[in-house]
């Protein structure tokens, strides 16, 4: 099946795309659109993107697979490394000192690589400090992906998968191997997980507090607006001088009432600061 999009055609869906999901596709994205809704208007025997666009209004679960199928899903672990370091030499080591349960927010967390390479660095803290983390913890990982999310709960790997960033000493010491081609992470790296359905754009009150929330390679999808909507929101959840991670090429702008910048040479967090009454 081929189909053409019209110039209002692309704009009516980029427009439903971002207020059911934030998402926001720049200009000239018409090809992903085809590359990737083809074979959900073949199923569902639409032949435009307009006849798809108003269906989404009156059909919940066609509206989640189209969110779906637009989600871009790229992940690796421990993608960029610093934060992952100063989460483990400069956060754990902090934070163990309060003797109390810890808990952390992988948002946007696609596939799983983030939430378990967190988990992983958590038990290699734990190894190298034995009794230093008396309190338990907590690892909530939300995304808008039932697909992605289905990858992370069942927490089985592909090779080409794992070689996107999971060195050979921690491929063996915390998966184990079910086939040729399929690698499983082990019930102690999985345990302190709890997978989560969440769209960004809904309330995360539900969530609970958190010291530390890594919101990362998602906000570049998202409006200005929205952008500055999700960082104030989680400021909401994090606890007193929690600290907020968001992507290499993402920044916190325009949001000095909210959060300090920490250096740690190299890489920063975000360090949210208490709000006055009303400066909301």
């Amino acid at each position: 099946m081929s189909f053409s999009i019209s110039a209002t055609e692309y704009s009516q869906f980029k427009q439903k795309l971002e207020q059911y999901s934030g998402i926001m596709l720049g200009e000239n994205k018409e090809y992903l659109i085809t590359s990737r809704l083809r074979r959900l208007l073949e199923s569902e025997k639409l032949t435009t993107l307009s006849e798809l666009t108003i269906a989404m209004d009156r059909n919940l679960k066609l509206k989640g697979l189209v969110i779906d199928a637009m989600t871009t899903n790229e992940t690796l672990w421990f993608r960029d490394d610093h934060p992952f370091k100063i989460f483990s030499e400069k956060l754990l080591p902090e934070l163990a000192k309060t003797r109390r349960p810890l808990k952390i927010w992988s948002a946007a967390c696609s596939t799983g690589q983030e939430p378990y390479s967190l988990s992983i660095a958590i038990e290699e803290f734990k190894r190298k400090n034995p009794g230093a983390l008396m309190g338990d913890v907590k690892i909530i990982a939300t995304d808008i992906s039932p697909t992605a999310l289905a990858i992370a709960k069942e927490g089985v790997y592909p090779q080409l998968a794992l070689k996107r960033g999971m060195g050979d000493v921690h491929l063996k010491k915390y998966f184990t191997q079910q086939s040729d081609d399929a690698w499983k992470i082990n019930d102690d790296i999985k345990r302190r997980i709890e997978f989560r359905p969440l769209n960004l754009q809904t309330s995360y009150s539900m969530l609970g507090k958190f010291d530390i929330v890594f919101c990362r390679n998602v906000l570049i999808y998202f409006s200005a607006d929205f952008k500055l909507d999700i960082l104030k929101r989680i400021h909401g959840t994090l606890n007193n001088d929690g600290h907020l991670f968001v992507g290499a090429s993402e920044a916190v702008n325009n949001l000095s009432d909210f959060y300090k910048m920490q250096q740690f040479n190299p890489g920063i967090s975000y360090q949210a600061k208490p709000i006055a009454a009303g400066s909301r």
